[in-house]
C-alpha cells in the first residue's frame, strides 16, 4: 500500500492510519462556521476530474475531504489546495478498499455524505490487441474497485438515512465508441449499476447520480496509450465536469451529462439503433 498522506486534521491512533502519515489542523474558510460542514470521498483525485472535484467542493469551505488516488506527490499536491485528508493508493491492491473506508470513516468521524467514485483508466487500439493484464487493469479499476468501495460506505449512509454517491462514468459507456471496445464495457457496467442500485435504494433517504461526460481535457488520454485526435467533439474541461458533479450531488440529479448535448446521440441509439449504428459506422 502507498503511504497515505494526512493534511485535514488530526486524527487519532488507527490501523486504518498508514504508518508514516503527517498530519495538520483543519483549514476553515471564512464563514465556515455557520454552515453544516459536509464529509466527501474523492476517488481518482490525483489528477483530472477527481482534482477538479476536489478543489471545486474544497474552495467552498462547506466539506471535510479526504482524497484518495495513485500518485501520491500529486495527491498531496491536490490535497494542499483543497485543505483535505490524502490517502494514496491503488484501490486494485487486496483489501486497499478496506483500508481507504476505514481510514476514511475514522478521518470524518462516521459516515460520509458524499462518495465521488472518479478513479479510472482506459485503454485504446484494436480489441484482438489488447493484453490480457489490460483489461483485468480497466475493470478492475473503472468496475471493480468502484463497487467494493460503495458496498462498504453504503451500509453507514442507509444507516444514517442520508448520504449520495456520484458515479464518474463516460459516454462510451453509453453509445460504445471504436477502438475502446473495453473501456465502453466497463463504463456502461457502471452505468447499469447506478440504475439497479438507485431503484434498490428508493426511500432510503441515499440517492445515486450517474455523471457521463464526453471528451474531457485531462491527462487520460496520454495514459490510455493513444491521443485524442478527432476535431468533434471538442474535450471540455475538467472543471466543468467538476460543476456537474456538485450539482448532483447537491440537488439530487439522478443523470448529468457533459455537455448536455450529448444526451442527443443516446436517445438516437435509443429509438433508432439501426440508424444510430449506421451513422456511428460511417462517421466514426
Amino acid at each position: 500500500m502507498v503511504p497515505a498522506f494526512s493534511r485535514a486534521r488530526s486524527l487519532p491512533a488507527s490501523p486504518a492510519t498508514a504508518p508514516g502519515a503527517d498530519s495538520a489542523k483543519a483549514v476553515r474558510h471564512p464563514g465556515a462556521a455557520a454552515t453544516r460542514t459536509r464529509t466527501a470521498l474523492v476517488t481518482g483525485a490525483s489528477s483530472g476530474i477527481g482534482a477538479a472535484v476536489a478543489r471545486l467542493l474544497g474552495g467552498e469551505g462547506t466539506w471535510e475531504l479526504v482524497l484518495s488516488g495513485r500518485d501520491p506527490a500529486r495527491l498531496r499536491a491536490v490535497a494542499e489546495d483543497a485543505s483535505a485528508t490524502a490517502f494514496a493508493a491503488d484501490l486494485t491492491e487486496p483489501g486497499a478498499d478496506r483500508r481507504l473506508a476505514d481510514f476514511t470513516l475514522t478521518a470524518v468521524g462516521g459516515p460520509v455524505d458524499l462518495l465521488v467514485a472518479g478513479a479510472g483508466i482506459g485503454w485504446a487500439g484494436e480489441f484482438r490487441e489488447m493484453p490480457p493484464h489490460a483489461i483485468d487493469e480497466v475493470f478492475g479499476t473503472d468496475v471493480v474497485s468502484t463497487l467494493r468501495l460503495v458496498r462498504l460506505l453504503l451500509p453507514g449512509m442507509v444507516a444514517a438515512g442520508t448520504g449520495r454517491v456520484v458515479l464518474v462514468g463516460s459516454l462510451a459507456g453509453a453509445v460504445g465508441v471504436r477502438d475502446e471496445a473495453v473501456y465502453s464495457a466497463a463504463k456502461a457496467a457502471l452505468g447499469t449499476f447506478a440504475d439497479a442500485l438507485r431503484y434498490e435504494l428508493r426511500g432510503t433517504g441515499v440517492g445515486i447520480s450517474h455523471v457521463v461526460p464526453g471528451v474531457v481535457d485531462t491527462p487520460f488520454f496520454e495514459r490510455r496509450g493513444a491521443p485524442y485526435r478527432r476535431s468533434r467533439p471538442r474535450p471540455v474541461p475538467a472543471e466543468r465536469v467538476a460543476e456537474a458533479v456538485r450539482a448532483a450531488a447537491v440537488r439530487g440529479l439522478d443523470e448529468v451529462y457533459v455537455p448536455g448535448w450529448l444526451r442527443l446521440p443516446c436517445r438516437i441509439r435509443g429509438a433508432a439503433p439501426g440508424l444510430y449504428r449506421w451513422l456511428a459506422g460511417r462517421f466514426g
